[in-house]
């Protein structure tokens, strides 16, 4: 057997010898040749490499979590040969974050290149050890085994080769689709080792010999039958395989377990092929695995469906949860327990229910102290995404120092620990927190609570419960009553009728939200237990604070009513206002007619057109030159202004006819549930009816498309798309923001705004959004496509938006929306500070701040920003009127006071009045008055 074992091992170091020699990354001449041929072009890509190396250790020297410029290190460490540089490169990602399948193969080969002695074998063997513990893997488990095998020569090796065989076919073995692979070379190695033990040709074996083979022969014929009882693919193949090498027939129980297996595996074969037929992360094809198997209720084929899946969803911290919970409920083994505990917070460090569930796993098990301590002092620096959670990990932490007390001693060392803890953690709330989040994310202060409760029932303290609810009460918790009463019932319990009428007394006073409920407990403690003094102060003080409380509600009522009278009276002005202003408008329209000429009589297009509408032309109608509609002022002296020239008649004709030719828009509002409103089009689009019809029919049959025009025939960048079908109206919604001709085009619901005053459509959530990132600082040159090269390296990206404004241009911010929250917070803590193009950008949750509503103006200032339209006349005041009144003629009567921000506002006297109508002067009368001047 020592012969055997000697020949394999000189096979294998044989072999081992030529792998470099083939190896391009060996060295040799082929590197010679590369130096030779170098030129000054590779000297400065090895100096951009050398000064990219130190830009990334400068970068992990401020922030270590950050997974990507650990992999790009590597990648140039490995590149560049630096192999000292490379080896503790990896060893400090490996410290923090479990390593890819990827990665750990990377390292391997590359120390096993550099492994001749026996020792540096040892450390490849540790290294190998090492990379099993991260997750389940076929490949590293195979390599190990491979590798293992050029050590047969030494003492043991056969031994030690078995052995690791053995492990990786309990951790992988009942793999369906890659487990066979393990089972193959497992046979390969005995059947080598079977060879090698075979006599000469021509000689007769000695006993020994002829055991030894026996018993080889029969280590073979068991993997087989091993093997033939799992459910594995190509099952068939083995089958004929083990047929064709046994020498005897198969017996009955074999053939009778590789049938069971064979149904077995028609059943898993759906979830398999629903495996390899899915997208990455594949979540919802392995829970429907894992159900299959938690049925089936086999615990070795359990563990392995969920090391799969976190395989390939390592940052899923649910999956973790449900993992470790069967494995805590069902296997309850420690080493494997707390591995997967170990791994799961390595995997997702920001989610804080997996480091609860660690301590309670490691108590479970009865772990030293100092590791738990140790381990919770890390899930403090994991960085939590909320100031709760902190609040979370420490009251998990002080639970475990609690049960470690034994509260019969008046005094021990665990009781001292328990309560510098509970100091600790108020402070680190107050500051470590409270500073990071602006909160410190206990307002109820629960930990406070917990203290009072262990100072005032285990360790009979009812001194110190009180100074700590004193100091609850002094963080703005003295006027919810239920903080009072959880107070009341402590002293109730374990203090005395004193203090609990006096905290009351206290609680009637201060209480504001349910202050009867608090008057109500007063009453009935002093009708048990108070005096005829106690209860004549009792009601006393309680019918005080409910008539100061009624009347306080009774005057906000009132206000509350004045403030919603003032809005009535206001809306009814207002609309009284408008139905003024449109009767003035028309009666205006009507005198000016009489003066136009015939040729300019549009009124058909009506009264609202006319409104909406500046009388500025757009740039390109007519002539091109930009003017004013507005009559010609006359001059100081009743000289007129230049007059403008005459447009050629053509034009004119033209104008008119455009006018004529476009029917007036209506709308019928009983079919809003088909209809859709698009808005933000550009003006200059040329047949819009046609451009949208194009966009539209792929949602639904189109009925009509009204666009709106203007009264001079330009179109004013919105319309209404009308379809057969309510179902096609729903689907067009679906086309909101998309681009056309450079704008993003609105799309919304058809709502009368006059039946619906506060409909809004805005299709985005404004609630917070774990699973979603808010980026700010973005380059306005940053588009859609290189933002998602950024953000995939940490997850699935599910979609991406960028805001703009209504033109369509970039304000560079952002919403990205992955998979899940686990994804969003790795990437928050890796991407938050990133630089894009120079610009360094903000990462945080997407959790939008409230809109204020807009302040209702005083009722004593509201005229001070309502200026009138009237006093510029019918248009309003165009940029391009001048004011030929000189400056003395302008002079008020009464001064006018000048507001904060430089408005004009009527003085008192004024404001109430209407202005009256200025005398009219002949040209003779103002030259008068300029004389006397």
């Amino acid at each position: 057997m020592a012969a055997a074992g000697a020949e394999a091992a000189a096979a294998a170091e044989e072999e081992e010898k030529r792998l470099p020699e083939g190896d391009p990354e060996s060295g040799g001449d082929s590197e010679d040749e590369g130096d030779s041929d170098s030129s000054g072009d590779g000297e400065d890509e090895e100096k951009e490499n050398e000064a990219e190396i130190q830009r990334l250790e400068e970068q992990l020297s401020i922030n270590a979590f950050d997974y990507n410029c650990h992999l790009d290190l590597i990648k140039l460490l490995r590149q560049e040969g630096e192999l000292v540089k490379l080896r503790r490169a990896r060893q400090k990602m490996s410290e923090l974050f479990p390593l890819t399948e990827e990665i750990w193969l990377d390292w391997l080969k590359d120390e096993i290149k550099m492994a001749s002695e026996s020792s540096e074998r040892e450390k490849v063997y540790e290294l190998f050890e090492r990379a099993v513990k991260d997750y389940i893997c076929p490949e590293i488990w195979l390599e190990y085994a491979q590798y293992s095998i050029g050590g047969i020569g030494q003492e043991g090796g056969i031994e030690k080769v078995r052995s690791i065989f053995e492990r990786a076919l309990t951790a992988v073995g009942l793999h369906v689709t890659k487990g066979t692979a393990l089972w193959e070379a497992y046979r390969e190695f005995e059947n080598a080792i079977l060879e090698t033990a075979q006599p000469a040709p021509g000689s007769v074996p000695s006993p020994e010999q002829q055991q030894m083979l026996c018993s080889q022969l029969e280590k073979i014929h068991t993997l087989f039958r091993r093997q033939l009882g799992i459910p594995l693919l190509d099952m068939e193949a083995s089958y004929a395989e083990y047929e064709e090498w046994s020498e005897h027939p198969i017996p009955e129980t074999i053939i009778k377990n590789y049938k069971k297996a064979l149904q077995q595996l028609e059943k898993c074969k759906p979830y398999e092929e629903a495996l390899l037929g899915a997208e990455t992360p594949k979540l919802a094809e392995y829970q429907a695995y894992i159900d299959f198997e938690m049925k089936a209720g086999d615990p070795a084929r359990i563990q392995l469906i969920y090391e799969r899946a976190l395989a390939e969803n390592c940052l899923v911290p649910d999956l973790w949860a449900r993992y470790n919970q069967y494995l805590d409920r069902q296997l309850k083994v420690k080493e494997l327990v707390l591995s997967a505990h170990d791994r799961a917070v390595r995997n997702c460090p920001w989610t804080v229910g997996l480091w609860i569930r660690y301590l309670l796993a490691m108590e479970r098990h009865r772990v030293d102290h100092g590791v738990i301590s140790e381990m919770f002092e890390k899930a403090l620096n994991a960085g939590f995404i909320q100031a709760t959670d902190y609040v979370e990990i420490w009251q998990a932490y002080l639970d475990y120092l609690r049960r470690r007390v034994d509260f019969t001693q008046d005094s021990s060392k665990e009781l001292e620990e328990l309560r510098a803890a509970f100091a600790r953690a108020v402070e680190y709330l107050k500051q470590e927190v409270e500073e990071r989040f602006s909160e410190s994310g206990d307002p109820s202060c629960t930990i406070m609570q917990n203290w009072a409760r262990v100072e005032a029932r285990l360790c009979n303290n009812m001194q110190k419960a009180r100074e700590l609810w004193d100091n609850i009460m002094t963080k703005g918790n003295a006027k919810y009553a239920n903080m009072w009463l959880e107070y009341y019932n402590l002293e109730r319990a374990h203090g005395d009728t004193q203090h609990c009428r006096k905290a009351l007394h206290r609680a009637v006073q201060c209480t504001s939200d349910y202050p009867e409920h608090v008057c109500e407990v007063l009453l009935t403690l002093e009708r048990i237990e108070g005096t005829l003094e106690d209860w004549d102060a009792a009601v006393q003080k309680t019918e005080n604070r409910l008539a100061r409380v009624n009347e306080q509600r009774a005057k906000a009522a009132e206000k509350e009513a004045a403030l919603a009278k003032q809005e009535e009276e206001k809306a009814e002005q207002r609309k009284q206002a408008r139905a003024e202003k449109k009767a003035s408008k028309k009666a205006k329209k009507t005198r000016i007619g009489d003066k136009r000429k015939a040729e300019d009589d549009d009124d058909e297009w009506g009264q609202e057109e006319e409104e909406e509408q500046p009388s500025k032309r757009h740039k390109g109608d007519g002539d091109g030159i930009l003017e004013e509609d507005m009559e010609v002022e006359t001059g100081l002296f009743g000289r007129s202004g230049p007059e403008k020239p005459d447009r050629p008649a053509s034009q004119k004709e033209k104008a008119s006819t455009s006018r004529k030719d476009i029917p007036k828009v209506f709308h019928d509002s009983s079919k809003d549930h088909v209809t859709v409103f698009v808005s933000n089009l550009s003006y200059s689009m040329a047949e819009p009816e046609v451009k949208l019809k194009e966009l539209f029919e792929s949602c639904g049959e189109v009925v009509e498309i009204r666009p709106v025009f203007s009264n001079k025939g330009t179109f004013r960048g919105y319309c209404y798309v009308e379809f057969k079908e309510e179902k096609s109206a729903l689907q067009a919604l679906g086309l909101d923001r998309k681009v056309v001709e450079g704008r993003p085009m609105f799309v919304s619901p058809c709502v009368d705004k006059n039946k619906n005053p506060d409909f809004k459509v805005f299709r985005y959530s404004t609630t917070l959004e774990k699973h979603k990132l808010f980026i700010s600082g973005l380059p306005f040159s940053c588009t859609k496509e290189e933002l998602e090269d950024v953000c995939k390296a940490h997850g699935n990206v599910k979609d991406i938006r960028l805001v703009t404004n209504r033109a369509g241009k970039p304000k560079g911010l952002a919403y990205v929306e992955y998979e899940n929250e686990a994804q969003a917070s790795q990437a928050v803590l890796k991407m938050d500070g990133l630089t894009v193009k120079e610009h360094v950008i903000k990462v945080a949750i997407s959790n939008p701040p409230l809109r204020k509503p807009p302040e209702r103006p005083e009722a004593g200032r509201a005229s001070q920003f309502a200026v009138p339209r009237q006093l510029y006349g019918a248009r309003g005041k165009g940029r391009t009127q001048l004011s030929m009144m000189p400056r003395a003629l302008q002079r008020q009567s009464n001064p006018v006071a000048k507001a904060e921000n430089g408005m004009v506002q009527n003085s008192p006297a004024t404001s109430s009045k209407p202005s009256e109508e200025p005398t009219k002067m002949s040209n003779a009368d103002f030259a008068k008055m300029l004389l006397k001047k």
